[in-house]
């Protein structure tokens, strides 16, 4: 394992002691379970790009994808 260095709030030290004594573990334990827990939270969220692509494929109701690109990208060439 690799070791590091972090700052707490003095409420948040506290709580993590108590947390320990009771569970008779100790405090980086804590701090580890957390983390991972936070860890694997997060993974689940963030879908990859082909998920979201495969999730999304037939929403675009709007005709010819590329004519609506080039006529919105027209509006910037405009002068006003």
């Amino acid at each position: 394992m690799i070791r590091t260095i972090i700052s707490l709030d003095p409420e948040s030290k506290q709580w993590l002691d108590r947390t320990a004594k009771r569970r008779r573990v100790p405090m980086s334990r804590l701090v580890r379970e957390a983390v991972e827990v936070y860890r694997t939270r997060e993974e689940v969220k963030a879908p990859s790009l082909r998920e979201l692509l495969d999730a999304t494929r037939g929403t675009w109701k709007g005709g010819e994808p590329l004519a609506y690109v080039r006529r919105i990208r027209s509006e910037w060439d405009r002068k006003p």
